[in-house]
């Protein structure tokens, strides 16, 4: 007989082992349905209807219906009636992806110029963050009569991303007479510039211009500039794009060109040419540039042409035509916190003493207060300029588990973590995002929070980098695998606060990240990087699926690290550089120095966008590290330093005198 105690206990196993088999079922099936969604997501993107359709009627109970929807809809856009549109923005109405359906909406009633329908819709949207939207917006309003100049030219900066709907604004705008042929040349100057082709064609046929002449000065420029300028504003205009886009691979042979044709060209159209070749002479940092610059005076210049004319008069040291390029700025691009600080720089050059250190005047430090409340790489340099450090400010009230736990059930963070779990990256951080608008700063802190106890640092990163005033810095600036990392450093010598600020900006604390190049992990190392260090330090046995692994990557980053910045004479500004650029491009940049130079200004010149940013992001984030690790203020502007050609000693870098500091 069976005693009463073993009873119960049989029967509570035999219920656990029920509702263990339960449980597995349910992660099965919730597997299925996960790569079921998977399957219509990609149906969809390419377009395979009958495959969505299919996969989108085995999620009936799929625990995100809103995306399912989305994706159904989407399927068969082409045909998709108002009504159905209508009813799906009513069914999610408040919700990301009712506001992403919108943009696709007002997208589609813009290009079939259904304008009582987008006009309707527009006040709708929410993030309103598509530059195509903005230019059927522009073209709404310009066809009722409205003057939209002004915004239309502060939008038009980029043509390589315009497609129909900015290509159609320009045309209107011109037809109008709000766009004289001034602003139209500027676009067909613009497009040459951008490589952008296709959209070269379209302005250029609204001057009456021939198509085939500018897709080759786009595409072909040696072969134009051969041909000479031509008679007339428009063969001119078509071969001062050809000098610009033929600079790019023969500056010798742009130069020439220009020289030859110069008795046939106006004095403001040989100044346009100087303005295209010597941006293009920027991006090589090559020693005519600034002579360049100075034939191109009168010129109206792009954006980039603007900016590059300034770095180039950093790099010379030349105060006063930095002051005087950055005058000439639009004002948005002069609100700039990078040309505020410069300017500020400039105006206390004017009036420094030789042989001592210059000080803000009134004017100066006004302009640095402006931007000294930013954790940014500007703002902190405006700060030290007004004389304070970088410390780290005390933190707020610790965060009550109740206010992260009213974080966790809010349904936009729950289908981000649903997201983020499935590695869908771009619509986890679409969903988290959106949740973020309705919050204040505590709730930033609270979400960030959030973030961290599900392991989504960079969510954490991101969400409390936008508090002003209550503010967490061991969210901010987390340092995982410490464990692994210290010792790594320490062993190699390496500054610990610098690591961490690579990693913070190369991967955000993503262990699974994977960028278009292939790098991948922590400290985003590269394949082929990869073996070599590992063979450099002895490791026999390296597989290449082991980058992933937080303990292989922080030593083969590290190591790597290391190398590059014995390579760069103990720079770290020039070490990060490489560490973004590749060792070989920053060997050239380096190359075109003849003497030290302020990291500051060397870094505002690295001709690559990506890098430029990349390492003012990584050298402020060692700075916030070091007040951090060390518990006492920090200098960035002594992290920077001066960097010299190759074989200047560190003595010798110090010694040096920038810009009357």
């Amino acid at each position: 007989m069976i005693s009463p105690l073993k009873w119960i206990a049989g029967v509570i196993a035999g219920c656990a082992f029920v509702s263990l088999v339960h449980a597995q079922d349910a992660g099965a099936d919730n597997r299925k349905e996960d790569d079921a969604f998977l399957l219509l997501r990609e149906a969809v993107r390419k377009d395979e209807t009958q495959k969505a359709e299919f996969y989108a009627a085995r999620l009936p109970n799929y625990s995100i219906p809103s995306y399912v929807d989305y994706y159904r809809l989407k399927s068969h856009w082409r045909d998709a009636t108002t009504y159905e549109i209508r009813e799906f923005l009513k069914r999610y109405e408040g919700s990301a992806i009712a506001d992403r359906l919108r943009n696709d909406w007002l997208l589609e009633l813009g290009r079939k110029k259904d304008w009582p329908n987008f006009d309707d819709q527009l006040p709708l949207f929410v993030l309103n963050d598509d530059t195509q939207v903005k230019c059927y917006a522009l073209q709404s309003k310009a066809l009722k009569g409205l003057k939209v100049a002004d915004d239309a030219r502060a939008l038009l900066t980029a043509p390589n991303g315009y497609g129909e709907a900015c290509a159609g604004l320009i045309a209107t705008l011109y037809q109008a007479g709000q766009f004289s042929d001034e602003d139209v040349w500027a676009q067909v100057r613009l497009s040459g510039e951008f490589n952008a082709t296709g959209q070269a064609r379209r302005a250029i046929m609204l001057l009456g211009g021939v198509d085939k002449k500018i897709t080759q000065a786009v595409d072909l420029p040696l072969v134009a500039i051969a041909k000479g300028p031509g008679t007339g504003r428009v063969e001119h205009e078509t071969f001062l794009v050809a000098v610009g886009r033929a600079a790019k691979t023969s500056m010798k042979l742009a130069v020439l060109a220009l020289e030859k044709a110069a008795p046939r060209l106006s004095a403001q159209e040989q100044a346009i040419g100087w303005a295209a070749i010597a941006l293009q002479s920027s991006y090589t940092l090559a020693p005519e540039t600034s002579a360049y610059w100075r034939k191109s005076e009168g010129a109206p210049l792009s954006i980039d042409q603007h900016q590059w004319k300034t770095r180039i008069a950093l790099r010379d040291g030349d105060w006063k035509q930095v002051k005087k390029n950055i005058a000439a700025m639009p004002e948005a691009l002069r609100s700039d916190p990078a040309w505020i600080y410069w300017r500020a720089r400039a105006l206390m050059a004017e009036s420094a003493v030789p042989g001592q250190p210059a000080h803000a005047t009134p004017e100066a430090a006004q302009l640095l207060r402006s931007i000294s409340d930013q954790a940014s790489f500007y703002g902190l340099l405006a700060q030290e300029e007004l004389g304070r450090l970088i410390s780290i400010p005390p933190p707020g009230a610790p965060l009550a588990p109740a206010e992260v736990a009213a974080i966790a059930e809010r349904p936009g963070f729950q289908r981000a973590l649903k997201f983020f779990g499935m590695r869908l990256r771009f619509e986890g951080t679409r969903e988290w995002n959106w949740e973020l608008r309705s919050l204040d700063e505590r709730g930033h802190l609270a979400a960030a929070e959030f973030a961290r106890q599900n392991h989504i640092l960079d969510r954490m990163v991101n969400t409390s980098d936008r508090t002003r005033v209550q503010v967490d810095y061991t969210q901010r600036y987390p340092s995982p695998h410490d464990d692994i990392m210290h010792p790594a450093t320490q062993t190699l010598g390496l500054d610990k606060a610098w690591v961490y600020g690579i990693i913070r900006q190369e991967s955000r604390f993503i262990m699974d990240a994977q960028s278009h190049a292939g790098a991948s992990g922590l400290m985003q190392v590269m394949p082929s990087t990869a073996r070599w260090v590992a063979k450099k330090i002895g490791v026999t046995d390296f597989v290449q699926d082991a980058i992933t692994d937080v303990k292989t990557n922080i030593m083969l980053g590290t190591n790597y690290m290391n190398m590059v910045l014995g390579n760069m004479d103990g720079s770290q500004v020039l070490a990060t550089a490489a560490y973004n650029a590749g060792p070989g491009r920053l060997r050239s940049w380096r190359a075109t120095l003849d003497k030290p130079m302020e990291s500051a200004v060397f870094i505002e010149s690295i001709p690559y966008f990506e890098t430029r940013v990349y390492v003012k992001n990584v050298m402020s984030n060692a700075t916030y590290y070091a007040a951090l690790f060390e518990g006492r203020p920090q200098s960035l502007k002594a992290r920077l330093g001066t960097v010299g050609p190759k074989g200047y000693t560190e003595q010798e870098r110090n010694e040096a005198s920038f810009g009357g500091k």
